[in-house]
């Protein structure tokens, strides 16, 4: 499986939260909400979380104090403002005190996702892309591939293709689909060649767990 980033959410709008939540759940994330400022407080000292979202206005307290809290316990943790008030004072202070990021609501989750995907690829980039799947360690960067102390060997198309599996578990490819990720539009071959290389991909990651869905093509866990 990933291993997981974990996301703080400080929002005390609940369906803003929730909302927030399902859509950084969806990319993989692990998240925890908090809607209030003395429930977050609990946790600004929790070394586990990779980045926090803050909203700015909470009650009578704001974002402002909590990363003071956040910052005396992890200075380097990401941390992103949201805030409804679109004022450049409130933008600079988040600065000042050390935000990486600011959105103005309303605006769209998939635009925070894009923003937290950026800063998490940019502050963890040595092993942001190190995941554990079926057993098998897969260096993205590198791509390299080992079970345990031993490295398996896989061709350029191998590791493609074990790729788009994995960025995507859980998700069917039809054959066709497989074709067009990994060969490219550009290949004029027969579509039996996506399971001769899963056949060797198999042999070489016997643990790996990529059902074949008949009559369709294949899915990864």
């Amino acid at each position: 499986m990933y291993m997981k980033r974990v996301i703080g959410i400080v929002e005390d709008e609940k369906d803003l939260n929730e909302l927030v939540k399902r859509y950084l759940e969806k990319e993989g994330y692990e998240v925890r909400s908090y809607l209030t400022f003395d429930e977050a407080s609990l946790h600004t000292s929790d070394d586990d979380i990779h980045l926090w979202i803050l909203d700015i206005m909470l009650g009578n307290k704001s974002g402002f104090d909590l990363i003071e809290e956040i910052r005396m316990n992890d200075p380097d943790v990401p941390v992103i403002f949201m805030s409804a008030r679109d004022k450049e004072f409130d933008r600079i202070i988040g600065l000042e005190k050390g935000s990486d990021d600011y959105i103005t609501k309303p605006f769209s989750p998939k635009e925070l996702v894009l923003r937290v995907n950026n800063l998490i690829r940019r502050i963890y980039r040595d092993d942001a892309r190190k995941v554990v799947v079926d057993g098998y360690e897969i260096d993205e960067a590198k791509r390299v591939v080992r079970s345990g102390d031993s490295e398996i060997e896989l061709t350029t198309k191998e590791f493609d293709l074990l790729m788009l599996f994995v960025n995507n578990r859980g998700t069917a490819f039809p054959r066709e689909q497989i074709l067009e990720k990994v060969w490219e539009a550009n290949y004029y071959g027969s579509d039996r060649v996506v399971d001769d290389t899963l056949r060797r991909l198999r042999r070489k990651m016997p643990n790996l767990s990529i059902h074949t869905i008949y009559g369709f093509g294949y899915r990864l866990g």
